[in-house]
């Protein structure tokens, strides 16, 4: 005997609302946005292999302009990543940044986070 056409979509609906088994993924921790920018990434980086850099350092290392340079680094310094310190060499100003020991823990996370997705990546 042949189905009804409400009996084949109300079998259709139960099908559908069927929950789907799948394997459960444990859910992905957050990256850090702050670092994830690529200038901002740039900056903590340089930063961790030198004990301080100055602004024209830092400018002249990434390739990026002033304006760029200093809207990221206020940033990191807003999150406490860095310390800014302002002074004068004569009479030129000097900007001198540093990594906070929260930056350095922040950036650690950071690539500890995406060594694990090179890893998983890799594994699949």
């Amino acid at each position: 005997m042949a189905k009804s056409n409400t009996a084949r979509i109300a079998g259709a609906r139960a099908e559908a609302e069927r929950p789907v088994k799948t394997k459960l993924q444990p859910a992905p921790a957050e990256l850090d946005r702050l670092i994830h920018e690529r200038v901002r990434l740039a900056i903590v980086s340089a930063l961790a292999v030198r004990d301080s850099l100055t602004f024209n350092e830092l400018k002249a290392l990434l390739k990026t302009s002033d304006g760029n340079l200093s809207v990221h680094a206020r940033k990191l310094e807003d999150a406490e990543y860095i310390t800014c310190e302002k002074s004068f060499a004569g009479r030129v100003p000097k900007t001198e940044y540093r990594l906070t020991a929260f930056g350095r823990r922040a950036l650690e996370r950071y690539l500890d986070h995406m060594e694990a997705l090179i890893r998983a990546t890799r594994a699949r």
